[in-house]
Parts: structure tokens; C-alpha cells; sequence
């Protein structure tokens, strides 16, 4: 199966074929949140040692908890 690489919002009107994958890190390996608002990551120990997804609010990362990641 092929790869394409799209440069603007994608629009799925017939449902998605395979599954999303979010990028995976941890509390210290995460990337910077800055400038990268509205970005997803999952971490594996973001919320006092629990896994969560985390969005970027452009400075960073937020928990699902609404708090910023942190291992503890």
C-alpha cells in the first residue's frame, strides 16, 4: 500500500481505513510544546506516573487532567 503526504486539513468523509498512531514518549523525552499548538502525543507516564494523552497549547504539554505533564 502506498503513503501520501497531504500539507492542509484532511476532511475523512467515508471513515478512516487504519488506525492513528500518536507519537509515543516520556515526561523527560517530549519534545518541545512550543509553536506546536493543537499537536498530540501519548505519554507514558505524564500524569504522576500514569499514562495520557497530552496536547500542545503552544507552550505545554496538557494532560487530559487539564494540567501540564509531569512524572510525579
Amino acid at each position: 500500500m502506498g503513503s501520501t503526504t497531504f500539507s492542509g486539513p484532511v476532511t475523512v468523509t467515508n471513515g478512516v481505513v487504519a488506525g492513528i498512531t500518536v507519537p509515543t514518549y516520556t515526561v523527560a523525552s517530549a519534545p518541545s510544546a512550543a509553536n506546536i499548538a493543537g499537536s498530540i502525543i501519548f505519554v507514558s507516564n505524564g500524569v504522576a506516573g500514569e499514562p495520557t494523552l497530552a496536547v500542545s497549547d503552544g507552550t505545554d504539554w496538557i494532560s487530559n487532567a487539564g494540567t501540564a505533564i509531569a512524572s510525579s
